[in-house]
């Protein structure tokens, strides 16, 4: 479930696994997912079905497991994204969500600064916070790419390297 990325990235990494069946919902259509056309495209040639306008409205289960999800069908008729009133089940043993991230300032992170509900960092991926480094796309800026997320660790990671080695020598 989610049209970013990194769902396209289960998607793929599931079917290419041996799943046979592979659905990736999406509640908008599929000029409105995050994934790139390419890893669309990708997603397709590698056997995922790609389904829209579909939001989830429950995980279904039976006997602990999960046999399904039902979803809402939904349209833009109006100007904003409404369900049509229509559901579907679409059944499945396993469920993954990749439907994004909000920062939500839990206790002791309230100090960091964020801009638009990304975490704000300088050139080293340090935060307002002096003890506090991040990356990856929670940061202002930043990507939802693997590769993005790993560079922003190398940074931080060598700025962290740095810092102890001041209060080591000083």
């Amino acid at each position: 479930i989610g049209g970013g990325m990194t769902a396209i990235d289960a998607a793929v990494q599931t079917k290419m696994l041996g799943s046979d069946e592979v659905t990736l919902a999406y509640r908008r259509g599929e000029d409105r997912m995050n994934a790139s056309q390419f890893e669309q495209d990708l997603a397709k040639v590698n056997g995922v079905v790609i389904r829209t306008w579909l939001q989830p409205i429950r995980i279904l289960g039976e006997q602990g497991k999960v046999s399904g999800v039902e979803f809402a069908r939904m349209s833009i008729d109006t100007g904003k994204y409404e369900p049509t009133g229509e559901t579907l089940t679409i059944a499945c043993e396993k469920v993954l969500s990749a439907i994004g991230q909000v920062f939500d300032g839990a206790d002791g992170i309230n100090s960091i600064e964020l801009n638009k509900g990304r975490i704000k960092v300088d050139d080293d991926r340090r935060t307002s916070d002096e003890k506090v480094w991040a990356g990856g796309d929670c940061i202002e800026g930043g990507e939802d790419l693997t590769v993005a997320a790993v560079q922003d660790g190398k940074l931080a990671a060598e700025s962290i390297h740095t810092a102890l080695q001041g209060k080591a020598n000083g």
